[in-house]
């Protein structure tokens, strides 16, 4: 049943993403309506997923990449439907869903782990952790998205290609506002899931800092997006300077969550704590 739910909150995110194609294509407000709703409600189902996950598991569900990666498309949609709420940027959706069904479609056809959490899991800290450090990559991912859009329409602008794509998109005013909101919300949530994390390793191992090479990366990627927001907000950094360092703090993000997770080991990594959930 509870993959059921996983299956239909897929089909929902997949509809709604060819949906918000439609209106990228067609601009017809019933055609992003339509397709928002169904976003709400894959999301919906997703959020029950993933509630009965933390229940059956007794932890937060993130142990395994599977897990992780569903985990992470949720945190995008989340992230999208919260700045669609404060800034209204229709067109956003056309991005953030397909890119979020991506990732729920790659956990789809990976094998789930449905064996509980041992204790040292088992942390308020950790729920933490997890929920700040994942809803802070969504809007990094937005970030990250609101970028290419902005060198897109840039790039239509410059070369004075003013055709059918150009009017679909936002203006470069719009677009540079939801990458300044979505880094400004989601540093604050990467520095305090960088410090909760320190207080549950301190819990769980003893030790704030190990070392370890996901806590080595994940730093590195913090002082990278610590630049960017620098540059934003004292320096005044606008338009493209800051949609390509935002393209690249993101790629370097996800190199830290996922492929510092698979092959550079460590206590962080997917297979470790694969080994330590009966712990």
């Amino acid at each position: 049943m509870t993959y059921l739910i996983f299956k239909i909150s897929l089909w929902f995110h997949l509809v709604a993403a060819g949906g918000f194609i439609v209106f990228l294509i067609s601009r017809q407000k019933v055609a992003f309506r339509i397709s928002y709703w169904l976003l709400l409600a894959g999301f919906f189902l997703h959020t029950l997923f993933l509630a009965m996950r933390y229940v059956s598991l007794g932890a937060a569900p993130v142990l395994d990449l599977t897990s992780a990666l569903s985990f992470f498309a949720w945190s995008v949609t989340l992230a999208y439907l919260l700045l669609h709420l404060k800034l209204g940027l229709m067109v956003l959706g056309s991005f953030a869903a397909p890119f979020a069904a991506f990732f729920m479609i790659i956990s789809s056809a990976m094998n789930w782990s449905d064996a509980p959490a041992g204790e040292g899991f088992k942390s308020l800290w950790l729920t933490v952790h997890v929920g700040t450090i994942f809803l802070g990559n969504g809007l990094f991912a937005i970030n990250f998205l609101g970028s290419i859009m902005y060198l897109v329409q840039e790039h239509y602008i410059k070369r004075k290609k003013l055709g059918s794509f150009y009017s679909r998109l936002p203006s470069l005013a719009s677009i540079d506002a939801v990458n300044y909101q979505s880094l400004v919300v989601g540093f604050p949530l990467l520095t305090a899931g960088m410090i909760s994390g320190s207080v549950y390793a301190q819990y769980a191992l003893g030790t704030y800092w190990q070392w370890d090479p996901k806590e080595v990366w994940s730093f590195l990627t913090w002082l990278a997006y610590a630049a960017l927001i620098h540059e934003r907000v004292a320096i005044g950094w606008r338009g493209r300077r800051a949609a390509v360092m935002s393209i690249g703090c993101f790629l370097l993000l996800l190199f830290t969550f996922i492929a510092v997770s698979l092959w550079m080991g460590g206590y962080h990594s997917f297979g470790s704590l694969g080994e330590r959930r009966g712990l």
